[in-house]
C-alpha cells in the first residue's frame, strides 16, 4: 500500500522524475543548430549554463564511445536508416531518460515488480520504435522510386548530364528521396564514384528497385547506349512489381490486424488489471511464482510475435 512507503523513498523517486523530465525536455529534445554559433556569429558572446556544458560533455563522451562500436543499436548507420539526424549520443541520453521516467512511474503505480518490468520494456519499445521508423522510411522510399526514375529519364532526354538529372530530381522530390539523392550529389562532387554512392543508397534503404537502377547506370557507364530508354524499361518493371506488392499487402492486411490484436490484448489486459484491481495483480509483482509467470508470458509473447510476423510477411 502507498501508506507503507517511506517518505524518503517517495521524495527520492519524485526528485528522480523531475530530474528526468528536465533532462528530457530541457536538454535532449532541445534543437541544436547545424552550424555552431562560433562560426555563424564569431563576435557573439557564448553564455551556457553548467547543466548545458555538463550535458554536452556527456554527449561527447557517449559519441566517442559509440564510434568504437559501429555495429551497435545506436550506430550512425541505423539512425540514418530511420531518418534521425542527430548524433547517437543524443539518442542514447534520450533513451536513458525515458527508461528512468518509465521505471519510476512503474514503481509508483505498481511497486517494485512493475518498476523492473518498465525498465526492461522501455528499451525494447524504443528498439521497436526505431524499427518502425526504418520500415516506414523504406516503404515511402520505394513508393517514390518510379516517379524518380521518370525524372531521371526526362532529364536525360532534355540534354542534361546524369548528375544534373539526379540533382534536379533531388530538388523536385520529397523526403526521404530528396535526402538520399542530395547526399549522392554531394558525395559525387567531393570525389566519390557515382556508382558507389547509388549502390550505398540502395543498401541503406534496402531497396531492390533502386539497386536495379544503380546497376543499370553502372552497366551503361561501361558499355554505353541510350540510358534514358534503359531507365524507362526498368521503370516499367518496377511499376509492375509495385502493383503486385500492393495486392499482396491488401490480401495480407487481415492477418496483420489479427496479429496486432493478439499481441496487444494480453498486454492491455494486464495493464487494466494493475490499474483497476491492484490487489489482485499484486500476486504477479510480489511473489516468486508471479515473476516466473510474467517471465513465461513475455517469452511466449515474443515467440508468438516472431511466429506471426513470419506468417504475415509473404515473399514474392
Amino acid at each position: 500500500m502507498a501508506t507503507d512507503m517511506p517518505v524518503s523513498l517517495f521524495i527520492g523517486g519524485l526528485l528522480l522524475v523531475y530530474l528526468s523530465l528536465v533532462l528530457l525536455f530541457g536538454v535532449v529534445f532541445r534543437g541544436r543548430a547545424g552550424v555552431p554559433l562560433s562560426r555563424r556569429r564569431p563576435d557573439a558572446v557564448q553564455n551556457s549554463s553548467s547543466l548545458t556544458r555538463l550535458t554536452n560533455q556527456a554527449v561527447g563522451a557517449l559519441n566517442r564511445g559509440l564510434k568504437s562500436r559501429p555495429a551497435g543499436f545506436f550506430s550512425r548507420e541505423r539512425l540514418e536508416q530511420a531518418g534521425l539526424n542527430k548524433e547517437p549520443g543524443d539518442y542514447l541520453l534520450m533513451a536513458g531518460a525515458i527508461t528512468l521516467v518509465a521505471t519510476v512511474l512503474g514503481f509508483f503505480l505498481g511497486g517494485v515488480g512493475i518498476g523492473i518490468l518498465s525498465s526492461l520494456l522501455s528499451p525494447f519499445l524504443l528498439y521497436l520504435a526505431v524499427n518502425v521508423l526504418i520500415g516506414r522510411r523504406r516503404r515511402k522510399f520505394d513508393e517514390q522510386v518510379p516517379d524518380t526514375l521518370q525524372m531521371f529519364s526526362g532529364g536525360l532526354r532534355a540534354g542534361h548530364s546524369l548528375l544534373r538529372a539526379i540533382d534536379a530530381a533531388a530538388q523536385e522530390s520529397e523526403a526521404p528521396m530528396s535526402e538520399e539523392l542530395s547526399r549522392v550529389v554531394n558525395e559525387t562532387r567531393i570525389g566519390r564514384d557515382l556508382g558507389e554512392s547509388l549502390a550505398d543508397v540502395s543498401r541503406r534503404t534496402a531497396s531492390e528497385d533502386f539497386y536495379w537502377i544503380a546497376q543499370a547506370i553502372e552497366i551503361h557507364r561501361e558499355v554505353g547506349g541510350d540510358l534514358a530508354e534503359v531507365l524507362d524499361h526498368v521503370g516499367e518493371t518496377i511499376r509492375d512489381r509495385n502493383q503486385v506488392r500492393g495486392q499482396v499487402r491488401a490480401l495480407s492486411a487481415e492477418g496483420r490486424v489479427s496479429a496486432l490484436v493478439l499481441m496487444a490484448l494480453p498486454i492491455c489486459m494486464f495493464i487494466g488489471l494493475v490499474l483497476f484491481n491492484p490487489l489482485y495483480a499484486k500476486v504477479f509483482t510480489t511473489t516468486v511464482i508471479g515473476f516466473a509467470m510474467l517471465g513465461a508470458a513475455v517469452l511466449l509473447l515474443s515467440v508468438g510475435g516472431l511466429w506471426l510476423s513470419r506468417i504475415i510477411k509473404p515473399k514474392y
